[in-house]
């Protein structure tokens, strides 16, 4: 019954009150943003995804939560763009490719020089290990300490390990995301 009630309610609130959240979602080329985009947008995983050159903007709504997501290239020459789309956002998402052992490696220090930035004090990180559909592809406590985030303070820290192709945890992202939209 209380379940029942719950939607009930979630119901009615999704009428009255519109939630946003604008959030950038980074990482180095082919860890999967732009599938983490196409299955939160289409509900599709396309395994001939092109890669994003410069940054692509999609909106999705999804439980009364209109999400914009900022897809940024995750090419060296792109990651000076970072900063700039991630200032006053209500969320960064770092996409890992979990199964690319020396990407993580590479991906644990553009992380650290990117949150080092005064301007992105606070703003709340979701860490989302891509690809853990692959045998060998590193888990949420491994993505954690490889990653050094049980070292940051001062702002909120998530770490999920998903997997775009086979669509595992998208449902618990999707949850967090729309828990942190503003009113």
């Amino acid at each position: 019954m209380s379940g029942w009630w719950s939607r009930l309610l979630d119901w009615l609130r999704s009428l009255f009150f519109k939630r946003e959240m604008e959030l950038s979602l980074i990482g180095l080329q082919n860890a999967g943003k732009s599938s983490l985009v196409n299955v939160l947008t289409t509900g599709s995983f396309h395994e001939d995804m092109i890669p994003t050159v410069g940054f692509n903007m999609r909106k999705v709504t999804k439980g009364g939560v209109t999400i914009k997501m900022w897809d940024l290239g995750g090419q060296p020459r792109f990651r000076s763009l970072w900063e700039r789309y991630c200032r006053g956002v209500q969320a960064i998402v770092y996409v890992v490719d979990a199964a690319d052992h020396d990407a993580v490696q590479v991906s644990a220090k553009e992380l650290a020089a990117l949150l080092a930035k005064p301007s992105l004090a606070g703003i709340p990180l979701l860490l989302l290990g891509n690809k853990n559909d692959i045998p060998g592809a590193l888990g949420t406590q491994q993505l954690i300490e490889r990653m050094g985030l049980q070292s940051l303070t001062g702002r909120e820290v998530c770490c999920y390990s998903i997997s775009c192709k086979v669509q595992n945890n998208i449902d618990i992202t999707l949850e967090w995301l729309t828990k942190h939209a503003k009113s």
